[in-house]
This record gives structure tokens, C-alpha cells and sequence, in this order.
């Protein structure tokens, strides 16, 4: 399919953050970093790399609608531009909750920062998501976080979420998957490049970046991230979301959901 369109609309339009990070021949393709450069187009990197990331957005607005406790925190970790901090702060507007956006990047934080304050003063921190402490949380989000970390720490973590959370509290959990059988895992990423070239990417700039993110990110596959969910504790967990080669999760740890009827529940827009 041909983007020639996309690329003259945004032309036309002067769109400054348009994602071209990997648009031209690099001599060296360095090692995948969340920097300035990055953090100034990354809106536009991920709506157009990930399938389906709008409605991940909106399904962490239905579970902060459903989840977020009173007097409970939220955490966003790894939280990049704050897309998902700013939801949930629209849909948990009535309920007396603290959340807490985290994020290693300087970049990113600062154009956190920059975001007007609305009814919760969220708490931007520039911190490794590793070393922070959790408690009396009623929801965390691991959004595209998870795979950016060494395999080894990906349990600990995940039992300091799952012990940090009160009854009832719930972690999001998104990333990007490979696949046990190799026929649906070379189908997956057949379509998945093929996904981005609808959205205007081109075949250099898919292969620089797939090669900038080759020791960057690594991802589990589906069996690993369920078991893994299960051994920290998770009585329920769930496969909310599929699109090609990305997955999301719902783990409730064991308690009672919050007293609002999930017919109740309302999205804002």
C-alpha cells in the first residue's frame, strides 16, 4: 500500500512531530534510547507502532473507572508522555487517590512536566521503576514497560507490584510478544511490518529501528507472562487485548472489586 498521501498531508499540514528518527541511511544504528530526539516525536512513534494503542488508552480508562480505590495509589511505570496518567487522573476526578507517573527517561518527564495541572496534581517522577517503593496501591501500569527490562528482574518487579497492591488492586500489563510455534510467529511479524507500513513507515526505517531495539527490547512469549503474573499471586488474570504481536493483560489480585457496578462504568472523551 503506498503512504506517498500520508507523507504529502503532513507536508502540507507543517507537522513538526512527525516520527522520522529512522527516515535516512545511519552508518551506525546505535542502540535504542528514549532521549530528546525520541521524546519530541514519540506521540507519533507509538499511536503509528503499535496496533491498536489508542484502545489500550481507553481500556486503562475503563479499569481506572472500574479499580481506582478511595484513599489508594495509582502508579504509572515507565509512563513516557503520560498519556495514561492523564486518563486515569480524568476518570478517578471524584475519588481521593494519589498517582504517581514514573519514567527514567529526562526527556520524557520533562514534557510530563509541561502538562497543565487538572483536578489531581499528578506526581511526575524521573526514577528507575526498580528501585521505587509501592504501597496502597488500587492499580498499576506497566504500558510497553516490562520488555525494556533485563528477564531476570521482570519477577521481582512484578512481586513488589503484586505485594504493593491492596485486595482487590489490579496491574495493567502490555507488551510486545513472540510465539512458541514459528509459523505463527513469522505470520505475526510479517503482518506486523506490514501494519507499519500502512502507517507510513518505510522499509528502511522499519529495519534501522528494528535493529536499534534488537538487545533493547526483549519480549517474553504469552506462556511466560502468565505464569509469571500466576506465580507472584494473581488469582485472575486475563488476555484483555490482541493486535498482531502485542498483548495486554488484567491481573486483580484477590479481593473485592470497588463498590461502583461495572454497568456504572463510563469512558470520558
Amino acid at each position: 500500500m503506498s503512504t506517498d498521501n500520508n507523507n504529502r498531508d503532513d507536508k502540507q499540514s507543517g507537522r513538526e512531530d512527525r516520527d522520522q528518527v529512522f527516515s535516512k541511511p545511519l552508518s551506525e544504528v546505535k542502540a535504542f534510547e528514549f532521549n530528546e530526539t525520541v521524546a519530541s516525536v514519540f506521540q507519533d512513534m507509538i499511536s503509528r507502532s503499535v496496533p491498536g494503542y489508542d484502545l489500550l488508552l481507553r481500556m486503562i480508562g475503563l479499569y481506572a473507572d472500574l479499580f481506582v480505590q478511595a484513599n489508594s495509589r495509582v502508579y504509572d511505570l515507565g509512563c513516557s508522555l503520560g498519556e495514561a496518567s492523564l486518563l486515569i487522573a480524568d476518570q478517578s476526578a471524584n475519588i481521593d487517590c494519589d498517582i504517581i507517573a514514573i519514567d527514567n527517561s529526562p526527556a520524557m518527564i520533562d514534557k510530563c512536566r509541561l502538562h497543565p495541572l487538572g483536578t489531581h496534581n499528578i506526581d511526575w517522577r524521573c526514577e528507575d521503576i526498580r528501585l521505587i517503593d509501592i504501597h496502597d496501591a488500587s492499580m498499576v501500569v506497566l504500558n510497553l514497560t516490562l520488555q525494556f527490562l533485563p528477564p531476570i528482574e521482570r519477577g521481582p518487579l512484578l512481586q513488589k507490584i503484586f505485594d504493593g497492591l491492596k485486595p482487590g488492586g489490579i496491574l495493567v500489563l502490555s507488551e510486545k510478544v513472540v510465539f512458541h510455534d514459528n509459523h505463527e510467529n513469522e505470520r505475526m511479524a510479517e503482518l506486523y511490518k506490514g501494519f507499519k507500513k500502512t502507517m507510513g513507515y518505510s522499509d528502511l526505517e522499519i529495519s534501522q529501528k528494528r535493529n536499534a531495539l534488537e538487545h533493547v527490547l526483549i519480549p517474553d512469549n504469552q506462556q511466560q507472562h502468565e505464569q509469571r503474573l500466576q506465580n507472584v499471586g494473581f488469582a485472575e488474570v486475563y488476555q484483555c487485548f490482541r493486535g498482531f504481536n502485542f498483548v495486554s493483560y488484567l491481573a486483580i489480585k484477590s479481593g473485592p472489586i470497588k463498590s461502583d457496578s461495572i454497568e456504572s462504568a463510563t469512558i470520558k472523551t
